[in-house]
């Protein structure tokens, strides 16, 4: 798929964490922002890997790192950053919500836990 066939810079982020981690009661180490629809998931490292599963789900392979500082975007197909546009707002995460997250949920030995 082409890079730009795969981002709508329109569309906001679905929310403030990883959609599928909020629903079952689960945390994320780091988080990122589908680039076509906005489903927010968690990282690659962290113990479920929504962000991935989503791509393939749905055939949306552009991530963005919904983190703050950082802008870069990532192709699942292709293993590999990519250059993308600005997105409609909010860039990241809420600056007050901790890595990894959320707050209350993360086991203490959350290390551990990490891919």
């Amino acid at each position: 798929m082409d890079t730009t066939a795969a981002i709508d810079p329109s569309v906001p982020p679905s929310g403030t964490g990883c959609v599928e981690c909020e629903a079952t009661g689960g945390w994320w180490f780091h988080l990122r922002r589908c680039a076509r629809c906005g489903h927010v998931g968690c990282c690659d490292s962290s113990p479920s890997r929504h962000a991935r599963r989503h791509a393939a789900e749905t055939g949306h392979p552009v991530v963005r790192s919904y983190e703050p500082g950082e802008s870069w975007f990532w192709d699942f197909i292709r293993e590999d950053f990519v250059p993308g546009p600005e997105l409609a707002p909010p860039e990241h995460r809420p600056w007050d919500q901790p890595a990894p997250g959320p707050r209350g949920r993360v086991p203490a030995d959350w290390l551990s836990h990490l891919h």
